[in-house]
């Protein structure tokens, strides 16, 4: 028998009642040169025009409307490389809810102004020498704040979830469903909400090589950690799968595939000179793997996660291709 999980179905189907509250129900986007090159019919989920660019505004959103009047008053805290941090920051600003914020001295600067502009005050920590659940766990016991985790959270993953459960409500069936793993709370959300839907669609995690504590995981059935890799895709550079991500991915998804950083950088580019989209590299690990043809289907939804990427990043990305693929 199964194990019982922290989140269910059911989770994913209420969350989604309350996201709708303050979260865009994103544009699905088709391209026939997509198609035409991986071979599939292709609906991408275009969180990259989220609220604060990517989904991670869908379970901050749904962690902290659950959160009681006493946790309200005293306060949040979440650490985050950055899209995690934005989303709990606007959150906060829209429920009046004051929220401090753990980032890595290297997050991109790009997230940490937008985390700031939205209110949030900003501690930094070396993730080189310090451990971010630490540094915030210190501070919560200091203050009273209540923590809220980038993915090992049942409310954040259900709210994660809501983004597959409107994707599927648009396009109907699907016999593929891909979403990029970092800590895993996208994909254990989008695991529950397609076998809810469409039990015999297959759920497949696209992760970077550099990063690949997930993919070894699932793998071996024993739990990998990867400290601080040093891949291009920053939503990515989680240790490991948490204690709540790694048991809905032993019951609900099919595959892992790992992702190059050259691979990370092509379907950058893919997105912005053929989709026309801003697409960040941890947004374009779904794409990549579609483009490489390490996942194969006939009609797939895939989660373009976020877009947010600092201009000398993109810039450098870009440079990458001599000849502009346009169309």
């Amino acid at each position: 028998m199964s194990e019982p999980l922290a989140v269910a179905f059911a989770d994913v189907e209420a969350a989604a009642q309350r996201v709708r509250e303050a979260a865009h129900n994103t544009p699905v986007m088709t391209s026939r040169r997509l198609n035409a090159r991986v071979g599939a019919e292709v609906f991408l989920k275009c969180e990259n025009f989220q609220r604060v660019g990517a989904f991670k505004f869908r379970g901050a959103w749904n962690a902290m409307r659950l959160l009681s009047a006493e946790q309200k008053r005293r306060g949040v805290l979440a650490f985050s490389s950055g899209n995690h941090a934005q989303a709990i920051a606007l959150s906060g600003q829209l429920m009046g809810v004051r929220t401090t914020i753990v980032m890595p001295t290297d997050a991109p600067a790009i997230k940490r102004q937008a985390t700031e502009g939205y209110g949030a005050a900003v501690v930094l920590y070396d993730p080189s020498t310090q451990n971010r659940e630490e540094v915030g766990r210190a501070l919560a016991e200091e203050h009273g704040y209540t923590v809220i985790p980038p993915y090992n959270h049942p409310h954040v993953i259900a709210g994660q979830g809501t983004a597959a459960y409107e994707l599927i409500d648009e396009v109907g069936e699907l016999d593929v469903m891909v979403a990029c793993v970092g800590g895993g709370g996208l994909l254990s959300g989008t695991a529950l909400a397609t076998k809810g839907r469409l039990p015999s669609c297959r759920v497949v995690g696209a992760e970077p090589e550099l990063g690949c504590d997930a993919t070894l995981t699932f793998r071996t059935g024993v739990l990998h950690v990867v400290h601080n890799p040093q891949t291009i895709a920053d939503g990515a550079r989680t240790p490991s799968l948490g204690t709540l991500t790694w048991p809905i991915f032993r019951q609900h998804v099919d595959d892992l595939v790992t992702i190059s950083e050259e691979e990370i950088r092509e379907a950058v580019r893919f997105s912005f000179y053929t989709l026309k989209m801003v697409v960040e590299p941890s947004g374009a690990l779904a794409l990549a793997a579609l483009l490489t043809g390490k996942v194969k289907g006939r009609r797939i939804g895939a989660i373009i996660s976020g877009g947010n990427v600092d201009g000398a990043t993109m810039a450098d990305i870009l440079r990458g291709e001599a000849e502009p693929v346009v169309g």
